[in-house]
């Protein structure tokens, strides 16, 4: 297995400290391997688009925008 090093903020540290029976290296694993598995979903459905990264980025903040005003709602 290959090693990473990891740099957090000291009060994230802290944080982390009250829990010492977790294993923070499976914990980021698991993060990484989550945010792989979405990205490799996105670019799949990505691959065939015609929308500019400029279309896109537009759509989402509609998307947003829509989503918010639901939430408060």
């Amino acid at each position: 297995m290959v090693s990473i090093t990891l740099a957090v903020p000291e009060d994230l540290k802290q944080e982390m400290d009250a829990f010492p029976e977790m294993n923070w290296s499976a914990v980021a694993r698991e993060a990484i391997r989550k945010r792989l598995l979405m990205l490799e979903k996105f670019k799949a459905f990505t691959r065939e688009s015609t929308l500019t990264e400029e279309e896109a980025l537009e759509l989402g903040r509609k998307v947003s925008e829509r989503a918010m005003k639901r939430h408060k709602a």
